[in-house]
């Protein structure tokens, strides 16, 4: 058997993050030479799933500098708390929804891959409503996305419910005319001006319209805005009434990015976790690695990930990962007859709707991600609540609070115990693919909290550029059966 040294690799590929383990994926039929590496000693870069135990030990690591993306990691575990083993656990450092309308989706099924991952319908989106009176109690307020949620719902007035049927109709042909041009003109502008100028929204019926956004900051502007609904609503129906989106059993992106490696491994590629690269020297045409390992490697491109971006201080997500001794029950249940049972269901805290333990009010929208035991996280009779806002000093006292406000108005009858904290921040670097001779450097992992189709277009030219000239009559992520594997007739390709 050769040893790594006397191989020349047509890629090194360094990481296990969502997008080289896709590329992985995309390679796993070219009979290409592939070295498959990672520093770290589990799968998922910035998209990994931990056991409590594992969690603990990546806190650790955060907490001495070298956590890449993440700095500020802590943990909180009560002292009354009793919970399960650890790895009864599977905590998702970035839980993504992916929309029915992915093209992942579509990639997964056209190679095959979508036979691995067990996906889980994602519920009802909600949205907070803080009490204004001493004798109300604050609320959560379900946000309808369809012709009859809107025409069901009680949580808003008569007239708002025409003038938010009207948006949505207008969002499902935004791109034709006469709609292209009424919001053209308000393309660059907060998607609020939109909904207050032309549609004549208050600012309550705005807040529940931007919430199906996921706009980290609230200002998303109109064209994106308008995209991700209508996305939202085209995904609803999809693969069942009910629910526009899914998330990944065991992990959410972890799972995908698992299986992505395994079918690169059964391909043929190398796989060495715990393996990073010391050094590196371009030797004519081919660059020669030194690994952590020992080992020198050679190869024709090197595949990377800017996992680390050095000065990239300012933007950023803070997160709240919370397990609760409670299985919500009332959280996970399906919007409409014959729909599934949720495994997700989403919160949106607007902005101003919370306040730090000084008074000062929210700056940005908080998003509140529920998960039951269903999704493989978190034990039967538990829940894992994972919270996000955008990285500020109150970032981590404003978490705080939307976890006690949900816990407030959750609808269980039952306290909900606290069992489990872990919170981080994440950084943000760049957005772009760079190549640079025969390295290419995939950008950072996005901050969104639904998965973007955007970050496919990197992998797909990194794909192309491992492959040569092959790839003009290769067929993108398109697989036929291995020999001994049955097609599923009740799955389809949209």
């Amino acid at each position: 058997m050769e040893s790594l040294g006397d191989t020349l690799w047509d890629v090194v590929i360094c990481g296990t993050g969502l997008q080289q383990s896709l590329l992985a994926l995309a390679l796993s039929r070219s009979d290409k030479k592939i070295l498959h590496l990672d520093p770290n000693d589990f799968y998922g870069g910035a998209e990994a799933a931990f056991s409590l135990q594992d969690a603990e030990s990546w806190a650790a690591r955060v907490a001495t500098g070298t956590g890449g993306l993440f700095r500020s990691a802590s943990i909180v575990r009560p002292e009354d708390a009793t919970g399960s083993t650890s790895r009864a656990y599977s905590l998702a450092l970035a839980p993504k929804l992916i929309h029915a309308r992915s093209a992942l989706l579509s990639q997964l099924v056209s190679s095959r891959a979508y036979r691995q991952v067990e996906f889980l319908a994602v519920g009802s989106f909600h949205i907070f409503k803080p009490s204004q009176d001493p004798v109300q109690p604050s609320s959560l307020a379900r946000i309808p996305s369809t012709r009859e949620e809107v025409f069901s719902t009680s949580a808003v007035s008569t007239k708002a419910k025409r003038l938010l049927m009207k948006f949505l109709k207008f969002v499902l042909n935004y791109e034709s005319s006469p709609q292209l041009d009424l919001w053209q003109q308000h393309a660059d502008a907060p998607l609020t001006q939109l909904l207050q100028q032309e549609f004549k929204v208050d600012s309550e019926l705005q807040a529940y319209i931007v919430t199906l956004t996921l706009s980290l900051d609230g200002k998303i502007t109109t064209r994106d805005g308008l995209a991700v609904i209508r996305r939202h609503l085209s995904s609803m129906g999809v693969y069942g009434p009910g629910f526009a989106a899914l998330y990944p059993k065991w992990g959410g992106l972890s799972e995908i990015a698992q299986v992505s490696c395994r079918a690169g491994a059964v391909g043929g590629a190398v796989y060495m976790l715990g393996t990073g690269i010391k050094a590196m020297e371009k030797v004519g045409e081919e660059t020669e690695l030194q690994l952590t390992s020992g080992d020198k490697v050679k190869t024709r491109l090197l595949v990377q990930a800017d996992d680390n971006p050095s000065g990239q201080t300012e933007t950023g997500i803070s997160r709240l990962v919370a397990v609760i001794a409670s299985p919500l029950t009332s959280q996970f249940e399906a919007s409409v007859e014959g729909a599934p049972r949720p495994a997700v269901t989403i919160t949106a805290f607007p902005a101003g709707s919370l306040s730090t333990t000084s008074g000062k009010a929210s700056e940005y929208p908080v998003y509140l991600s529920a998960h039951s035991s269903d999704t493989g996280e978190c034990p039967l009779g538990q829940s894992v609540l994972y919270l996000t806002t955008l990285s500020i000093p109150d970032a981590k006292d404003i978490l705080q609070q939307a976890l006690n406000a949900f816990r407030g108005v959750s609808g269980d009858d039952q306290a909900l115990q606290v069992l489990y904290q872990l919170q981080y921040e994440q950084l943000s670097g760049s957005k772009t693919i760079q190549t640079d001779g025969s390295t290419i450097t995939l950008p950072t992992p996005s901050l969104s909290l639904s998965l973007e189709d955007s970050i496919l277009g990197p992998v797909h030219e990194a794909w192309e550029k491992v492959m040569g000239d092959a790839a003009v009559e290769a067929e993108y992520m398109a697989f036929s059966d291995r020999e001994g594997v049955m097609d599923d007739d009740d799955v389809y390709d949209e």
